[in-house]
C-alpha cells in the first residue's frame, strides 16, 4: 500500500524572526485599520474646536486716543458688548463717594479700574439680571438715577462705576480682563 497523505514540507523562508507570513498579514490590517479609524474620528474631534473666528476675537485692541473725556463707547470682545467709559473728574469723584456698604454689590471704584488709569471705565455691557444691554452708552448721555446706565428690561441702575444700585440685578456689570499696553490703548481678554 501506498501512503496518499500529502506531507507538509518545511519552508524556512516564510517564517521571520519567529513569526509567519500570515502574522504580517495580521499586523498590516490591524495598523492600516487603525490608521482608517483615526483618519475617520479625527475630523469629529476637530469640529470640537473653537472657530477661527472666535479665536481671533479672544483678544481685541482698542486705541483709546479718539475717544474725548465725557464720551462712552461700545466695541465687540468675543461677541459681547464691552463699554469704554472715558469719565469726567466728576464722575470719577462720584463714583467715589459712594458709601460701598451700601451697595448690594459692594465693590470699590478703585477695584473696577486699573491703577493710573482711573478715568477709563471698561466693563462688559450685560446687565447680570437677564442680559439685556442697559441704557446709556453712545452720546455720553447717562442713564438712570445714578449717572450710570439704565436696564429697560426690569428697571436695573447702575451707576457711574457700573455698580448696581437698584433693581433686580445681583451684582455689578462685569469687569472683562484687560491691561493697558501704553497710555492710549488697551487690550481686552
Amino acid at each position: 500500500m501506498t501512503d496518499t497523505t500529502a506531507h507538509q514540507t518545511h519552508d524556512p523562508s516564510s517564517e521571520g524572526d519567529g513569526g509567519t507570513r500570515r502574522d504580517f498579514i495580521y499586523v498590516a490590517t490591524a495598523a492600516f485599520g487603525a490608521v482608517g479609524a483615526a483618519g475617520a474620528v479625527w475630523p469629529l474631534i476637530n469640529q470640537m474646536n473653537p472657530d477661527k473666528s472666535v479665536l481671533a476675537l479672544a483678544s481685541t485692541d482698542v486705541d483709546l486716543s479718539p475717544i474725548e473725556e465725557g464720551q462712552r463707547v461700545t466695541v465687540t470682545w468675543r461677541g459681547k458688548p464691552v463699554f469704554i467709559d472715558h469719565r469726567t473728574p466728576e464722575r470719577i469723584e462720584q463714583a467715589r463717594s459712594v458709601a460701598v456698604a451700601d451697595l448690594p454689590d459692594p465693590q470699590t471704584d478703585a477695584e473696577r479700574v486699573k491703577e493710573g488709569h482711573e478715568a477709563w471705565l471698561v466693563m462688559i455691557g450685560i446687565c447680570t439680571h437677564l442680559g439685556c444691554v442697559p441704557n446709556g452708552q453712545g452720546s455720553g448721555e447717562a442713564k438712570g438715577e445714578y449717572g450710570g446706565w439704565f436696564c429697560p428690561c426690569h428697571g436695573s441702575h447702575y451707576d457711574t462705576s457700573g455698580r448696581i444700585r437698584r433693581g433686580p440685578a445681583p451684582r455689578n456689570l462685569d469687569v472683562p480682563p484687560y491691561e493697558f499696553l501704553d497710555d492710549t490703548t488697551i487690550r481686552i481678554g
